[in-house]
């Protein structure tokens, strides 16, 4: 049975990849905003993916017979300065979810909920991949490069995952 703590972790998380999708839509639209339709796309795509991740923490709830509201949701911002500010939005934000998931594996792991670790093994696994994903993107835009040229070469950054 996973613990009421852990319980209201999960919850508190779904809120969190939520405000992750709305985020990176956010960047999305910004990036869209400069014409950088690659950029745009990899952005809406991440977004997709941080929704399905909230499936997923709902679909673990669910199957565990876990009774829980929908939590709030805050606003995302389309405006940032620079593309360098927008992806160090992004890599700010993967770090918080990354200690949000280490410290959701302590707990479970300090009341010996095997079910629920063995679960959230996936979601650190995935952060690891998110990070580097991010930092690679914050690599390239600090390289130098100019950001229209350095579209194509977001295939690569993308065929890391």
């Amino acid at each position: 049975m996973i613990s009421d703590r852990l319980s209201a972790l999960l919850v508190e998380q779904i809120a969190s990849e939520l405000t992750a999708h709305q985020s990176y839509m956010g960047i999305s639209i910004y990036f869209e905003r400069q014409s950088l339709k690659r950029w745009a796309a990899l952005f809406r795509a991440q977004a997709l993916e941080e929704a399905g991740h909230a499936e997923k923490i709902l679909a673990f709830l669910i199957d565990n017979e876990v009774s829980f509201d929908l939590p709030p949701l805050r606003g995302a911002t389309t405006h940032f300065e620079t593309p360098t500010a927008a992806i160090e939005a992004a890599l700010a934000s993967e770090l918080r979810v990354s200690k949000q998931f280490d410290a959701m594996a302590a707990a479970a792991r300090a009341e010996d909920d095997h079910r629920s670790f063995q679960f959230l093994q996936w979601f650190i696994d995935e952060q690891v991949e998110e990070e580097r994903t991010v930092r690679s993107l914050l690599d390239l835009v600090n390289s130098g490069i100019n950001i229209f040229q350095a579209e194509p070469l977001l295939d690569d950054i993308e065929g890391t995952d």
